[in-house]
């Protein structure tokens, strides 16, 4: 499995894939912000505004590829406030349903965590649904949890559902 930082060209060049990843993981049941069943069109959409993103350099993103298709991704979103420059969010950390459990999550974590710590992020930051199978995965790799919000997101059947806020210190 090969994890690559993609910039704008690389991400429109694969946005088709990462359009299929996001159907897959959000019809799979993970809540990462969009309802189920999540129309193709609406994800390629999606994607295309994030290549603007990674452009004007407020979003990083990481895919992890097995020479066929897209099978993993995870993405850094820098705050524009100059008072926020220290940290990043961490979201839409993907896997797509049949690669799971190979620990490709760990993977692009720690990729993404890696970069961070190179632009000189000391703070990283999340959200989750609770108890979601993400949530082993955060807390099995040393990020602290903050905090739960009740009823803050609906899961990708519309049902509210707490959210668990993190952040992990880094360097």
């Amino acid at each position: 499995m090969i994890v690559t930082r993609l910039d704008e060209v690389q991400l429109g060049g694969w946005v088709g894939e990462l359009a299929q990843l996001l159907v897959d993981t959000v019809d799979g049941g993970a809540s990462i912000g969009f309802l189920s069943p999540m129309d193709r069109a609406a994800a390629v959409a999606w994607w295309k505004e994030r290549a603007a993103e990674v452009a004007a350099g407020r979003w990083a993103v990481w895919a992890a590829h097995d020479g066929r298709r897209v099978v993993g991704t995870v993405s850094l979103a820098f705050p524009a406030k100059p008072n926020s420059r220290h940290r990043a969010e961490l979201v839409k950390l993907m896997v797509h349903r049949d690669a799971r459990g190979q620990g490709l999550g760990r993977r692009l974590l720690g990729a993404a965590e890696e970069a961070a710590v190179g632009t000189g992020i000391t703070l990283l930051h999340l959200d989750t649904e609770t108890d979601s199978p993400a949530e082993r995965l955060y807390d099995s790799t040393g990020w602290t949890r903050a905090g739960v919000i009740p009823d803050y997101a609906a899961d990708p059947t519309g049902v509210l559902r707490p959210t668990t806020l993190y952040y992990k210190r880094l360097g």
